[in-house]
C-alpha cells in the first residue's frame, strides 16, 4: 500500500520514515518531491574504453561539482550519476520508490535507469542514474525538482534489513554519490 500525504506526515513523526530536510510544500498527494544535488560523477572517456564489471571503478568516473547558477548540460546519450539533496530513510516495514518527474520525462531526461528502490533499513541520499534520451542537450540545475519518492508498507517487517551483517550492503548510508560497486559481487 502506497502512503498518502497524511500517512507520510504521520510516519515522519513516528520515525518510521525519514526525509531531511522536510518542507511541506514539496509533499504531493502520495509522494515527496526530491531535488538535485550539485555533486555529479561522469565517465572519464579520455582514459578508459571499457567497463569490466569484475573490476573496481577507480578512475573510471570523475567528480564534477556543478554551480547552481551555471547548471550542467547532459548531452544526448550521456549518462551521469548524481544524488538528490534530501536524505531519505525507511524502517524495516517500509520501502521507498524513486520516480521521475513527468515534465522531465517528456523532454527525454530519465532520472533512474534501474536503481530506484530504497531498501528497508537504509537511510541515505539516493543516487540518480540520469540519461538524456532526447536528440538535444538538456541543461539541469542543482536545487531543481528532479524526482519524487513514494513510500510503501511491507506485508510484514523484513527479517534482514539493508545494512544488517547478513547482507553485503554496498551502498548502506551513502551520503555522497558513489560509482558502481558491482565488482564486489565476484569476491
Amino acid at each position: 500500500m502506497i502512503l498518502s500525504d497524511k500517512s507520510i506526515k504521520e510516519k515522519l513523526k513516528t520515525g518510521e520514515i525519514k526525509i531531511e530536510p522536510f518542507v511541506e510544500e514539496f509533499l504531493q498527494p502520495a509522494s515527496y518531491d526530491l531535488h538535485l544535488d550539485n555533486h555529479f560523477l561522469v565517465f572519464n572517456k579520455e582514459d578508459h574504453s571499457l567497463i569490466d564489471v569484475k573490476k573496481p571503478m577507480e578512475g573510471m568516473m570523475k567528480n564534477v561539482e556543478v554551480d547552481e547558477k551555471k547548471g550542467y548540460i547532459i548531452h544526448p546519450g550521456e549518462f551521469v550519476l548524481a544524488n538528490v539533496r534530501e536524505i531519505t530513510g525507511v524502517g524495516d516495514e517500509y520501502v521507498g520508490r524513486l520516480e521521475g518527474k513527468s515534465s522531465l520525462g517528456r523532454i527525454g531526461l530519465i532520472v533512474h535507469v534501474t536503481a530506484g528502490f530504497l531498501d528497508p533499513g537504509n537511510c541515505l541520499r539516493m543516487t540518480l542514474e540520469m540519461v538524456n534520451l532526447s536528440p538535444l542537450p538538456i541543461k539541469i540545475y542543482p536545487g531543481m525538482k528532479i524526482g519524487q519518492i513514494a513510500f510503501e508498507k511491507l506485508s510484514t517487517k523484513c527479517d534482514r534489513a539493508y545494512g544488517s551483517g547478513a547482507l553485503k550492503s554496498k551502498y548502506y548510508g551513502d551520503t555522497t554519490v558513489k560509482a558502481s560497486q558491482f565488482y564486489k559481487n565476484f569476491k
